[in-house]
Parts: structure tokens; sequence; C-alpha cells
């Protein structure tokens, strides 16, 4: 069938990106068809327009995004746990920015009951990015402290929910007081706000905590804050980076590094296998799933823009200005 999707037509800028049709095939036996909602946009797509991470094979190339809500449209015949009807949420590889995308039931959240589906579609991506990063590589646990970087994110502000749910200290960093006053403001479970200027936050993260260190670092940044974090990490404290917004190549302080049995862990979500995503899909529908559905953590939207704004949402996202998430809606 023909689904409209958001097209890269080019490598470059946003002229790259227009409006058209893609072709989505019928469901796989354990695949559903999913009649998407809206898709959240993510500064993966902004390097993809731009040459700088293609999507993995068995992806479409030509047809961005990574996250979806929709409801199920049709059904493969060893599908069990979902029906027609159902509304649903998710992380792909790519296609999200369509209409209509066939995915495999081990990949599929249901979606909150308390939230639209433009809501939901903020969720899978910042979420189970935050969830793995702070609690399955970085173990964060009740008491601990947690430092999170890019705190006005989608992100940022998933990240510093989960962790404050879970009993940790937060301390967000950010380069705009207005994002941290805004995470005060919503009372997301931020502790301290950290307002970065010249890469160097380490003397106020220490000051704000009266001395104590970071035993999970949830870095977004990369290089620029590579020498930072290791100075504010706790020993045998972990930073996992899951972006490279400050850069890909950094000097790291090895002398330091080993005299606190540091670990440092790299982490993406787009390029893991089916088996990987969805043993993670389900430990997230059983630890985070509940908490979603009381209403104890919510998607935090800055925007919802309709797919034939898709040029203008590109430039506000590399702006920097936004808070929380930019939504693409398909309906």
């Amino acid at each position: 069938m023909e689904a409209r999707a958001i097209k890269l037509t080019g490598k470059g800028d946003v002229d790259a990106l227009s409006v058209g049709t893609h072709e989505v095939r019928e469901p796989g036996p354990s695949e559903l068809l999913v009649r998407v909602h809206g898709a959240g946009l993510n500064r993966a797509d902004l390097l993809q327009r731009m040459g700088f991470y293609p999507a993995p094979p068995g992806a479409p190339a030509d047809v961005p995004g990574l996250e979806y809500a929709g409801r199920v449209e049709a059904v493969g015949p060893e599908v069990r746990d979902f029906a027609v009807g159902d509304a649903v949420m998710g992380i792909v590889a790519g296609g999200a920015m369509a209409s209509h995308l066939v995915v495999h039931e081990r990949e599929v959240l249901r979606a909150p009951r308390n939230l639209s589906l433009l809501e939901a579609a903020a969720l899978p991506e910042v979420f189970l990015t935050a969830y793995d990063a702070l609690f399955v590589h970085g173990q964060l646990a009740l008491g601990q402290v947690a430092l999170i970087h890019a705190a006005g994110s989608g992100i940022g502000t998933a990240g510093i929910q989960l962790a404050k749910l879970a009993g940790a200290l937060v301390v967000g960093t950010a380069r705009s007081q207005k994002k941290l006053d805004a995470c005060r403001d919503l009372k997301l479970g931020l502790d301290h706000g950290l307002c970065v200027a010249d890469n160097v936050f380490c003397i106020q993260f220490k000051d704000a905590t009266q001395g104590r260190l970071a035993n999970v670092i949830l870095d977004t940044v990369g290089a620029a804050y590579l020498a930072e974090n290791i100075k504010a990490l706790a020993t045998q404290g972990t930073v996992v980076t899951i972006g490279l917004l400050g850069g890909a190549t950094g000097e790291l302080p090895l002398g330091l590094l080993l005299q606190k049995r540091a670990t440092l862990i790299g982490s993406v979500l787009r390029a893991r296998s089916l088996e990987e995503k969805a043993t993670l899909t389900q430990r997230f529908a059983r630890d985070v799933l509940p908490l979603l559905d009381a209403g104890k953590l919510r998607p935090i939207v800055d925007r919802v823009m309709p797919a034939s704004e898709i040029q203008e949402a590109h430039r506000y996202l590399a702006s920097n200005e936004t808070f929380g998430k930019v939504i693409i809606s398909f309906e």
C-alpha cells in the first residue's frame, strides 16, 4: 500500500525534505501494520538528513523517523498480543515518519491509556534511551547521584523523571537558565540545575551536592564534556554516552579514570538487533509502562507540527530552543 511519508531526496539542508509517498508492504506472520498518528523528531533525523547518520540495513534509506505512536490496522496470523484498533507505540530503525508502518510485535509497546497518541509519540525514543542508559547500563540505585546533561532535551526531561522516581539525587545541566527553570516549574524532579559555560561544570556540581560525586552520568554531549565528566564521577561510577553534540574526539584523563575505577559506556538503540530491542522493550514494559499508565511519568511535548511543516520542524529542533519533544503529526 502507499503511505504518505516524509521523504529524503538528497543530503544537506532542509530542502532535502519533502512530503511524498512510500510503499509499505503487508505485515508478516508476527508483524503489525500501524496507522501512525505521530512521530517524534530526533537529532538523529537531522544527522540523517545531513548525510552523517545513514539508516542501517533493513530500514528505508529515504524515510526517516525512529519512534511512533498510532493504532493497529492489521496483524499477521501469528500475532497474539495485539489486535486491530489497539493504541501502540515503539522505536524503529527508520521509516516512522509515514502514515503507515510495519513493525514486529516484540518491539511494540501499548500506548499509555491516559495520553493521546500524539503525546505517546514523544515517549519511546527518549524514555527507552534514558531507562537503558541509567538503569540497564548505569545500574542507578536508590540514594545515588545522577548527573543528566541537556536537561531540557527530550532525553533530559525523561531521564530526570526516571532518576527521581528511583530515589536518586538528580542534577541536570543546560546552557540556558530558562530550560533549567522550566524543569523546576514542571516539577520533573530536578534537585539542582547547573547552567554551563565553557564546558566547565564540575566545581558547580560538587558545590550543589555538597561534595558528593555522580554515580551515573547520562551524557549527550560527548568530547566537550569528557574530562569534566570523569572529574565529577564517583569511584566506580559510570558515564553512559548516547550523543556527540560536543564532538566525537576528546582527551581522556586516564590517570583519573584508573584511580576512580570508572566505566565508560557508549550506547545507541538504532542499530541493535531485533532480539536486543525486544529484550529492552519487554523490560521497559515491565518496569516503566505501569508508571506511565499511573501518570507518575509524563512526556514533555514542546510542540506538534503537521507533516507539511517538516522543514520548519527541522529548523526549530536545530535552533536548540526546544524544551522537550517536537512531534510530527500524520493525523
